[in-house]
């Protein structure tokens, strides 16, 4: 049973986001209902109720739309043509975030473009709507650069690296067998540092960053998330969460967006990628911060106030479970990290374990960098972050008259980030 005057709220997408979704919308008191073609078998399906239908079918769409007061999504491939017809047919219906958002993260040319207009730093592209173009963006950018997809892409897919002009063709066959305009785009090659995420939560005006974290990647899938990132200085965090923040105040509608970015070599921050929805890159935050990305997201489509997105751990870190071969090593990683000191293994319920699939998270936290390393080692020595323990520098006074110049040299500490 829902909470009296709480909306229901319909989710496009019955996956692992969906599920954790609905998680947090059972803690909330909201009622939510999924639509996935998998139906109570989808991962979501499992623990709240459900519609069979594909995101993508106008009329499986508008069958969620009759049983609830908002829509929502979990997954960016839906029908946004059909969620503008529903603004006119259903008035009372609060899509989130809005059709017209959904629409432009879709066409990720067009993202870019829209956040050069939003006067956020962004790597060179340009579209690919010729054979001729991409021969052109070899001689703007150089070689390699990337040749990606405008639309359905995702985690790599989608993607081609151009390493020199006779790989042109085939990468365009690639991506697209018949060429034509508004298919592909090119990006210059980005040699980046490190790569960054941040999740902001938008209701309305009230707009709130969480922490910046630093992602690695295998085989172009999200691999490992390390919250706080270990950035060189504080500005840095700072200036990537208003540059998040810039980007999700430019959109409309309400709910979590993933922003994804790059840090140069020489401490530039460049925007990558949005997701209009909970992010892989904010799976941590169930267990590290005061309030997770799914409970934020239920709380800004179904207008509940906003909950806190900070820290309340020293340090986390999040390893994405992806399916083997030998479905075997999936399990016994998962039966491991349950005996490892401030681990919480997520299971996301699917029907069967396979290479590449994502089926499930872990999550390390500690009170301390340092003892998150070493907890992180426990669970994959393989895959923990390479990380520098920072130093710490205690201030020990005889007494109060030491206190001047004491406040000195701990101002000095301040500068240099040293806690």
């Amino acid at each position: 049973m829902s909470l009296p005057n709480v909306p229901t709220v319909g989710c496009l997408g019955g996956g692992q986001l969906g599920r954790m979704m609905g998680y947090a919308a059972h803690r909330l008191g909201v009622n939510l209902i999924c639509l996935d073609p998998q139906g109570k078998e989808s991962p979501a399906g499992q623990v709240t109720q459900s519609v069979d239908g594909s995101f993508t079918d106008a009329a499986a769409i508008e069958t969620l739309a009759n049983k609830v007061d908002v829509l929502t999504v979990e997954i960016e491939h839906v029908n946004a043509q059909t969620l503008r017809s529903l603004q006119k047919s259903h008035p009372k219906l609060q899509i989130h975030p809005s059709p017209d958002t959904i629409a432009l993260i879709q066409d990720k040319f067009a993202q870019k473009e829209f956040c050069r207009d939003v006067d956020v730093p962004l790597g060179p592209f340009m579209a690919i709507n010729t054979q001729a173009d991409a021969v052109a963006a070899g001689t703007k950018y150089g070689y390699p650069y990337m040749l990606k997809s405008r639309h359905w892409s995702y985690d790599g897919k989608g993607n081609a690296v151009v390493a020199s002009e006779k790989d042109i063709a085939a990468a365009i066959k690639s991506l697209a067998p018949e060429m034509a305009a508004g298919k592909l785009y090119a990006e210059k090659w980005v040699p980046f540092s490190k790569e960054l995420a941040i999740m902001v939560v938008r209701q309305g005006t009230d707009v709130r960053a969480y922490p910046v974290v630093e992602t690695t990647q295998k085989d172009n899938i999200c691999h490992t998330v390390l919250s706080p990132a270990v950035l060189p200085n504080k500005a840095l965090h700072e200036a990537a969460k208003e540059m998040a923040m810039k980007v999700v105040s430019a959109l409309s509608g309400n709910g979590i967006f993933g922003i994804e970015m790059f840090l140069t070599a020489d401490n530039k921050l460049l925007l990558n990628e949005i997701a209009p929805r909970p992010h892989n890159s904010g799976h941590y935050t169930i267990e590290a911060c005061e309030t997770d990305q799914f409970e934020n997201h239920i709380r800004a489509v179904a207008n509940i106030p906003l909950g806190s997105p900070a820290l309340k751990v020293g340090a986390s870190w999040m390893l994405n479970v992806l399916g083997t071969a030998k479905p075997e090593e999936t399990t016994k990683l998962i039966a491991h990290a349950a005996t490892v000191p401030g681990a919480s293994v997520h299971w996301y319920g699917k029907a069967a374990i396979r290479p590449g699939r994502k089926v499930g998270h872990i999550t390390v936290v500690a009170d301390s960098m340092s003892a998150l390393l070493e907890r992180a080692g426990q669970v994959s020595p393989s895959a923990k972050p390479s990380v520098k323990p920072s130093p710490v520098v205690g201030i020990i006074m005889g007494s109060d008259s030491d206190l001047p110049s004491m406040a000195a040299a701990a101002k000095v500490l301040e500068q240099f980030d040293v806690p």
